[in-house]
């Protein structure tokens, strides 16, 4: 049995009169939770827990602290909300005081496959199936590893500390507090687990690009079986986790990326996937993960059951499971791939107005990369509702302390270095608008994104969009060619013109705000009204 670091953690002020749990395994963490109450099997053995009161991030409770080292470095922002360090330094001794007389769990684990960029954490935690979370998600150490184990930033996570916001600075009483100085991250008041996740992606957004000369990015990755690997980015609902997971390719990693000068490596060790809807036809991979060693979070059952109701939104629709790596049959080990050949932007453009499939100049590619558009259709079971656009910067705002024009340009020095293409897929609805149009066939999008793995629309000719200006290819194997350009799928085709111009509008209006921090080549990759 290893040993617990209880000197290390004395010496961070920590000193528990309760148990400290070291490093324990997924079985006996899953077994401590079923003893505590804090959840239950199901019918294939995984652990189904609920987070409590909160089932997702709280961006207006997540605080970066402004000091001498992130006051003129952090792009300040309603994702990036300053913070005194007295604050911080209060709410860690307060928090540290709450944990002294708990039972934890303490793990040590790593983040960044690739070893040159390699970063060790600690976290200590006062519930078990917080830790499995956190033993799923980050990389493993292995005993070895933990002999000389040096942690270089911590988390500290009390799901039951709250803060008074009266007294402590907070908005209210959960938070997620990132000090870049202190190395440590401070969550409180919340049990989503995800919060842990993106504080890590969060503090390696700031660090790597800054220190490392590596672009960090929110996206999926896999690899052919020649070495050529293709990164994915799109936001929720695109098709960014059905379209990576490739039976025919190696998963790299799901959600966050690292590119070096000569790769592409995975931060994570797991998944963290939705399961809202989840069925082995669609996604066989993430269904067959649900066993023992997952933890599966804010599902239901089916009545008189331990069967997961899959479809159930009853205590919310961002349902979730976390897994290694380990449980994907392709995925690879260690987690690392070769520079990119092909990059994908996936949107589900509700609006029927961009091509199902395009190609991009740098210019176009870093314009996009900062817009991440997609066009949401909320509401769906009332009735017809309009759809709405969203433009998340990078498709990851949330999680990026540094200005996006920062990551498009290493983007598109990148690009240019290693003659990468760069592809926008549409998932999203042809021949009008949602209500009017049909959403793109999966097949077709899955041919797509094949023929340009594949080299096979390396020599076809290709028209630009009028208002876009990206280029549209005029043919694609397993794809009939009307359904390429948008524009011919429309019935009303001055009414497309119409739609595009307002939709091109709507990415002039978004972008303002960044303007004044990215290159001309970006300016002028502007769609044209």
């Amino acid at each position: 049995m290893l040993e617990a670091p209880l000197g290390a953690l004395a010496a961070l002020g920590l000193r528990t009169t309760g148990p400290v749990h070291y490093q324990l395994s997924p079985s006996e963490l899953s077994e401590q939770t079923l003893q505590r109450n804090e959840g239950v099997l199901n019918d294939t053995g995984a652990l189904v827990i609920n987070t409590g009161k909160f089932t997702g991030r709280s961006p207006k409770d997540k605080f970066t602290v402004k000091d001498e080292l992130t006051a003129d470095t952090v792009h300040w922002n309603k994702f990036n909300i300053p913070v005194d360090e007295r604050v911080f330094l209060n709410l860690k001794d307060k928090l540290i005081n709450y944990l002294s007389d708990k039972e934890v769990w303490v793990r040590d684990c790593f983040a960044c496959a690739d070893e040159n960029f390699r970063l060790s954490l600690r976290v200590i935690n006062e519930n078990p199936w917080s830790n499995l979370f956190c033993y799923n998600m980050f990389i493993r150490p292995s005993e070895k590893h933990l002999e000389n184990f040096n942690p270089e930033w911590h988390i500290l996570q009390a799901p039951g500390f709250k803060a008074d916001p009266a007294i402590d600075g907070t908005a209210g009483e959960n938070f997620a507090l990132l000090s870049f100085k202190h190395k440590t991250i401070l969550i409180g008041g919340t049990g989503y687990t995800g919060e842990m996740k993106k504080g890590i992606f969060t503090m390696l957004n700031y660090t790597l690009p800054q220190h490392n000369n590596v672009l960090s990015m929110h996206c999926s990755a896999n690899m052919g079986k020649d070495g050529d690997t293709a990164i994915f980015f799109g936001l929720s609902g695109t098709g960014k986790t059905t379209l990576s997971a490739d039976p025919n390719r190696l998963l790299i990693g799901d959600d966050e990326h690292g590119w070096t000068g000569d790769s592409v490596f995975n931060f994570e060790g797991g998944c963290y996937a939705k399961t809202i809807d989840l069925s082995e036809e669609k996604e066989p991979e993430i269904y067959n993960a649900i066993r023992p060693g997952a933890l599966v979070e804010n599902v239901t059952f089916f009545p008189g059951t331990n069967k997961i109701d899959f479809s159930s939104k009853a205590i919310t629709e961002n349902t979730r499971v976390s897994y290694p790596l380990t449980f994907i049959s392709n995925a690879l080990e260690p987690s690392i791939g070769q520079t990119p050949k092909n990059i994908f932007f996936l949107t589900a453009d509700a609006y029927g107005i961009l091509p199902p499939v395009s190609k991009l100049t740098a210019g176009q590619a870093m314009y996009q990369f900062i817009s991440g558009y997609t066009a949401k259709v909320a509401g769906t079971e009332a009735g017809v509702i309009e759809p709405t656009s969203t433009f998340s910067a990078c498709f990851g705002a949330p999680f990026l302390p540094l200005h996006p024009g920062k990551y498009a340009e290493m983007l598109g020095k990148k690009m240019k270095e290693h003659q990468v293409n760069v592809w926008m897929i549409n998932t999203g609805w042809s021949g009008g608008p949602y209500g009017v149009g049909q959403r793109m066939k999966l097949p077709y999008t899955r041919a797509m994104i094949s023929a340009a793995l594949e080299g096979q629309l390396d020599n076809v000719g290709f028209e630009a969009h009028p208002v876009f200006g990206m280029l549209m290819p005029v043919e694609c194997p397993g794809v009939p060619s009307e359904v390429l350009n948008p524009r011919n799928t429309w019935k009303d085709k001055e009414q497309y013109d119409v739609k595009a111009k307002q939709l091109a509008a709507e990415f002039i209006s978004n972008f303002e705000k960044y303007a004044s921090g990215v290159t001309e080549e970006i300016l002028d990759a502007a769609p044209k009204i």
